[in-house]
Parts: structure tokens; sequence; C-alpha cells
């Protein structure tokens, strides 16, 4: 994660230098944001993972070392579709639907689950058709940049959670809820082109709900300890309207 941050922080200081370096500046599409509805498409990145808290009153994780789950985050990719509205000269409001998807891998010490599981890892796929509902504060316009923050809420929808599968961890399956709510927070800058505006920005983004789904034993090593697992990541995204 900290990569992608240092490359997105790179990005946008480059990006705003070249503009600025420009001796005689011509403002790019002047009239764009004079519109009040607008539509445009990203595309990006994401590094995920998960945060999990424990049940500190269960006896097996004050027993074992502090890896009892370990989580390998992984990359992927986001694709959708902008819908913004523009409230005044400063706010927008914006729904973004879009699919994100990456692979996970969580590994339980295999000093307390070794032998009730095929396996201590679980291979974690999650694609989520994302709806969210964000507000884009943005600055004033300086010549071919303007700055924003942005934020807010989205349902998520898990088309990989297994939720429904009869088989739990000690047949091997790793099981999420399909349905989820997840908050994000992010800054980005507008760049006014000649010919489209283009709109690079970083977001962490962070689960409401629990997503995960129970053992089908309440003493199950898998999930009894588990108190919260909700997803964790940051979304490099690249608009271009």
């Amino acid at each position: 994660m900290k990569k992608i941050i240092i490359f997105s922080t790179c990005f946008f200081l480059i990006s705003a230098s070249n503009l600025f370096a420009q001796k005689d500046r011509i403002e790019y599409l002047p009239n764009v944001d004079k519109k009040k509805l607008h539509f445009a498409y990203y595309l990006g990145l994401n590094k995920k993972g998960f945060k999990v808290t424990f049940n500190s009153s269960n006896s097996s994780v004050l027993e074992a070392n502090s890896d009892y789950i370990t989580v390998e985050e992984a990359l992927g990719f986001n694709i959708g579709l902008v819908v913004g509205y523009n409230i005044n000269e400063h706010i927008s409001l914006r729904f973004e639907p879009g699919l994100s998807s990456n692979t996970k891998e969580i590994i339980y010490d295999e000093a307390v689950v070794g032998g009730l599981s095929p396996s201590n890892v679980r291979d974690v796929p999650g694609t989520y058709l994302r709806l969210p509902l964000l507000l884009k504060l943005s600055t004033k316009r300086l010549d071919n940049m303007r700055a924003f923050v942005i934020g807010g809420v989205s349902y998520d929808y898990n088309f990989s959670s297994n939720q429904n599968n009869p088989d739990d961890n000690t047949s091997g399956q790793f099981r999420m809820k399909t349905s989820n709510f997840m908050y994000e927070v992010g800054i980005g800058v507008d760049l006014y082109l000649q010919w489209f505006k283009f709109s690079p920005s970083i977001r962490g983004i962070f689960a409401i709900n629990n997503e995960l789904v129970n053992d089908d034993s309440p003493t199950s090593p898998f999930t009894a300890p588990v108190d919260y697992l909700g997803t964790r990541g940051i979304f490099l995204n690249f608009t271009f309207q």
C-alpha cells in the first residue's frame, strides 16, 4: 500500500508541475463544469486486505501467537461509470457504480488449526458490485487544474462471497457475507486537457459491517475467535470525462 501512495503522490505532483510550467497557459474545456449533469468512466487498481479483530475472551486466541491469522494483501482492478450532479461550483454529488475484483489469502496458525481442515490457507476471491454515493468538494479552478476531496458510503454486493455454501472451514471453504456496506474517503485532482478532463484520485475503502460468516460449530477455531473481519483497501482510480 505504501508504494501505491508514494506513486500516486509523485504522479499528482508531476502532473501539477507540468501544468504550472506552461508559459502561455491555455484554459482547456472552460465550460465542462457548468453542466449540472455529467457522465464519465473510470479504470483503476486496488490493493485490498482485511482488518481482523479478535474476541479476547476466547481462550484459543490467548493461547495462540500473534500469527493466529495472517492476511496476504493482493492487487486487483476497478472499472465503472460516474454519474455526477453539480450542486454548485464547488460541490458535486456522484454515483459511481462499478466492479472491483481481487483475491486475498488468509493463513491460519497451523499449530491451532492443523489437522482440522485439508489446509490452513484460504484463498479468498472477491468480486464486488460497488454502488457508492459520494460527495466531491473541489477547490477553485487554477488554470487547468483543480484539487478535490471525496467521500461517502457504498453498498457492495460480493459475487464471490460463498455465503450459501453448506460446507465451512472444516471442508476448506471460507465463507463471507454477500451484502456489505463500506465507506470511502480520498483526494484527487482534475486535470483539464485539450479533449477531456482527466481525474486521478487515491481513496481508502473501509468495511462497516463484519463480513465473516461463522462456521457451523460455535467453537470452530477458524471463526469463533474472530469478532470482526472487514475489507480494508486503497483504490487508485483514473476517471475520464
